[in-house]
């Protein structure tokens, strides 16, 4: 007597199931393309985690924490804070230049968060597929080994910007503390009167602040976004550096 029979289901079942050599032959059509070098990498998570700490102590400088009982002496927290927003500050302005001069050194994709070819028709064309993408209104645009055309856009007109406005602000206001004639306030001293007074450039300083962090979190959901359903690797190829296609 047979006790080992198969039912016809389960041969389906077996015949359903795909073998190594197609699942090999599948995996051979994900291509990777080597997009960012390790420079622009650790430049990108350096340059976010100075953000946050910038971010968060900056809130906490506006907005000071309640005094504390005691002596003054034994307690230095606020100092701390301004300490750890100036170091931030330096480790943001040192990585913008460092980052400037790879745009130079680097592949083309390392000059992409500095210019955007608002000349060209075609640009502007695929911007507009990308922002129908991103409101749910347009099939899925063509996969870009760089930065997308909004990415560009974005990158170049909020963040560059405003990064650069921050380290202006922030440092014409950390020369008042060195005074006059020093280093901060040579290079960043006229911020001040063009921009009225030293209160006027806290209460921009403070607003440039939120629109990082806004431009932080659609950041964030963008690159999941894609990441999810735009088929190409995002996340992590600011880790590895190379660009996954899953098509």
């Amino acid at each position: 007597m047979n006790t080992h029979s198969v039912s016809p289901a389960a041969d389906d079942l077996q015949a359903a199931l795909p073998t190594e050599a197609e699942e090999l032959a599948k995996s051979s059509s994900i291509k990777s393309v080597y997009v960012y070098e390790a420079p622009v990498r650790v430049w990108h998570w350096v340059n976010a985690s100075a953000i946050t700490v910038l971010c968060i102590t900056g809130y906490l400088i506006g907005s000071p924490l309640p005094t504390m009982p005691g002596e003054a002496s034994a307690h230095f927290l606020m100092g701390y804070i301004r300490f750890t927003h100036f170091t931030a500050a330096y480790i943001l302005a040192i990585g913008l230049l460092g980052r400037i001069y790879w745009a130079f050194v680097g592949n083309h994709h390392a000059r992409e968060l500095f210019w955007v070819p608002l000349w060209q028709r075609a640009y502007w064309v695929e911007m507009l597929s990308m922002v129908k993408w991103y409101a749910f209104m347009g099939p899925r645009p063509g996969p870009y080994i760089g930065h997308n055309p909004m990415a560009r856009f974005a990158m170049v007109f909020v963040f560059i910007i405003t990064a650069v406005f921050m380290i202006c602000t922030g440092f014409a206001m950390y020369g008042e503390g060195l005074q006059a004639g020093s280093w901060a306030d040579k290079l960043f001293g006229w911020v001040i009167p063009l921009m009225g007074q030293s209160q006027d450039v806290h209460t921009w300083h403070h607003m440039g602040m939120w629109l990082i962090v806004i431009f932080a979190v659609v950041h964030i959901y963008a690159a999941i976004r894609e990441d999810i359903m735009g088929r190409q690797s995002i996340v992590s190829t600011m880790i590895s550096g190379f660009r996954t296609f899953k098509d």
